[in-house]
């Protein structure tokens, strides 16, 4: 099914032509007319599925069918469309295609893109004069919003994309901020690759009468992944990690580690050995953290040692070998790490290194994706410890006490609540 008979117009299907985007992924399929008739969506895809481009095109489309005079960009700090993203690398990552379709329009919309880390004062700039879409990460909008440098009363438009990693980094209060500042009634956008309570919690209070998307796993939607579970000793994993890179023959290798100490420490110790090695974290600066990925791309590092920031959001190309250096802590993350390789219909390799101490949380890993894999042993790494015994239970209740402070879930329905209000005392004031 081509792109033109999902109602695209045809400037903008000449536009996504451009970009590569020559047929539509099943979830482009079900949400691009979906969102082109003013519906709210709740779409659930893996990640790799063409969730960007599948709220870009008709979010562009329905703005460039707005008279130019008319659109809020016209008016200052006023914006029509607001993305709202987790990290600093998807935030520009969404820039990037929604900048790149709207090259080829006759008169393209404006498209802004904030986030922390980096000064202020030139995104205050470019909101002097409003912008069409804004991609922003919460913290940095609301810094901007406490400036009066953007208006988000004005937005017709939210996007959430990735709504389960801004829950899971903490942004449930900044989150439920940002709410209370957009207009009641606008269109709601759901993205991400799972849907925890959380996120549902807030698809209930939020989205009235939402067309619903699940793309389940198929044969032909299944990245081409082989993954691999090899059993060492933790003190001999960065040796084995030299081992497999020289003998297997890796030419670019993404490594996840459970801290920033630890990526730099990983990445220090494999460039020591000869190995083209660096650190990828959130201390790094935003250019620094950009560098390093542009550099990636171009195959001039062979190996970049990453947190868990890297594991969603970010695209590489051909990537081959994605490495479990530290277990993830969830197998969400667990199924985002691994999806940064076999993309595009590409191949992949997923290798995870587990130890006697950390076998029983691959083990719940493996019950929840449905995996089996058989523990590898790497002539001349054969593991020998055992697991350290758990500590004996403290307290009579082998627990602790559930705290008082109100749940994600809880700010989320109030702050649904409160911008329901505000709709309801307004209306009535007029």
């Amino acid at each position: 099914m081509p792109f033109l008979s999902l109602g695209l117009t045809p400037t903008l299907v000449q536009s996504a032509a451009a970009q590569g985007f020559s047929q539509p992924t099943p979830v482009q399929t079900l949400a691009i007319p979906a969102i082109l008739a003013g519906s709210d969506l709740l779409a659930a895809a893996q990640t790799g599925s063409g969730k960007t481009a599948a709220f870009a095109l008709p979010l562009l489309q329905r703005l460039t069918q707005v008279p130019p005079d008319a659109r809020p960009s016209t008016y200052a700090r006023a914006i029509a469309a607001l993305i709202l993203v987790p990290t600093r690398e998807l935030a520009v990552q969404v820039g990037d295609v929604l900048r790149a379709l709207t090259q080829t329009l006759p008169k393209p919309p404006k498209v802004a893109v904030v986030f922390g880390g980096v000064s202020i004062n030139p995104q205050m700039m470019t909101l002097r004069g409003g912008a069409d879409v804004l991609v922003a990460t919460p913290g940095r909008l609301l810094d901007l919003s406490r400036q009066n440098a953007v208006q988000l009363a004005t937005a017709r438009t939210l996007v959430l994309d990735e709504a389960d990693r801004l829950l899971d980094m903490g942004f449930a209060d900044e989150l439920a901020q940002v709410l209370s500042l957009l207009p009641p009634r606008r269109q709601n956008l759901f993205f991400s690759a799972t849907f925890p309570p959380e996120v549902q919690a807030l698809a209930q209070s939020l989205l009235r009468d939402p067309v619903r998307v699940e793309i389940e796993a198929t044969p032909t939607t299944t990245p081409d992944i082989v993954q691999r579970a090899i059993a060492v000793d933790e003190k001999a994993r960065t040796q084995l990690l030299r081992h497999l890179i020289k003998t297997e023959g890796w030419k670019r290798v993404l490594v996840f580690v459970a801290t920033k100490y630890a990526s730099e420490l990983v990445a220090e110790k494999l460039y020591r050995a000869g190995i083209y090695a660096t650190a990828f974290h959130g201390d790094l600066s935003q250019g620094a953290r950009k560098q390093v990925l542009a550099e990636f791309k171009d195959e001039q590092w062979e190996v970049v040692v990453t947190t868990d920031l890297a594991a969603r959001g970010i695209d590489i190309a051909k990537l081959p070998v994605v490495v479990n250096y530290d277990l993830p802590r969830s197998a969400v993350d667990y199924v985002h790490r691994i999806g940064r390789t076999g993309r595009a219909g590409e191949t992949g390799l997923a290798v995870s290194f587990v130890s006697a101490d950390t076998e029983a949380h691959f083990a719940l890993i493996e019950k929840r994706t449905g995996l089996t894999l058989v523990r590898e042993h790497i002539a001349g790494f054969e593991p020998v410890d055992v697991a350290t015994p758990l500590p004996a239970p403290v307290g009579p209740n082998n627990g602790g006490i559930k705290g008082k402070r109100p749940s994600k879930k809880d700010k989320l329905r109030a702050a649904a609540a409160q911008a329901g209000a505000s709709s309801t005392q307004s209306s009535s004031s007029k």
